[in-house]
């Protein structure tokens, strides 16, 4: 397990709809590698996961709101899944503020299955090779991403590291290469 003491992480999500797996499973990781971590969402309260996009899952609290929180003070910026959860991301004027700024600081940005709608509606998929849930893909490539069907993808290209996952089933794969980039 990676030491990630010190180590500040940012997961932006709305409301209601994140993958409940998506969120809880990276979230609990790199807590416990050390990491702090702050879940922010548009309000105050908890998350409302979903699993498998359909069933209610877990309520997860949230730390701090999308309008609040700053984002110089952070180290990683995670942006988990889920369809409703990326759909309302990407419409959200403070997520597309935070992924910009972390982006143009060159901060990495970690994202899986739908959470790279965020980016392209940000044009931070430009230039950048990455992964995600399959029907992203034509998002991806009609935004200048070029796709791959892999479990994980880093890409240092655009000045940030962007590293992508597509599905819940690639969780392990994802939180490594989190770890190993924060460790580096």
């Amino acid at each position: 397990m990676a030491d990630l003491a010190g180590k500040k992480i940012l997961a932006v999500v709305s409301n209601r709809g994140v993958e409940q797996d998506e969120l809880k499973v990276p979230v609990d990781r790199l807590r416990g590698a050390g990491a702090q971590v702050t879940v922010a969402a548009p309000e105050s309260g908890d998350v409302q996961t979903l699993v498998s996009d359909w069933d209610l899952g877990e309520k997860l609290p949230v730390d701090a709101t999308l309008t609040d929180v700053g984002e110089a003070d952070f180290d990683l910026l995670l942006v988990p899944g889920g369809t409703l959860n990326a759909d309302n991301l990407r419409l959200d004027p403070d997520a597309q503020r935070l992924a910009k700024a972390f982006a143009s600081s060159g901060r990495p940005i970690a994202s899986i299955c739908h959470g790279p709608w965020l980016l392209v509606e940000t044009g931070l998929v430009r230039g950048k090779t990455l992964t995600s849930y399959t029907s992203v893909k034509t998002d991806v490539e009609n935004a200048g991403g070029t796709w791959k069907d892999v479990e994980v993808f880093r890409c240092p290209a655009e000045g940030f590291t962007l590293i992508t996952s597509r599905n819940p089933g690639d969780l392990d794969a994802f939180v490594g290469a989190i770890e190993d980039e924060l460790s580096s």
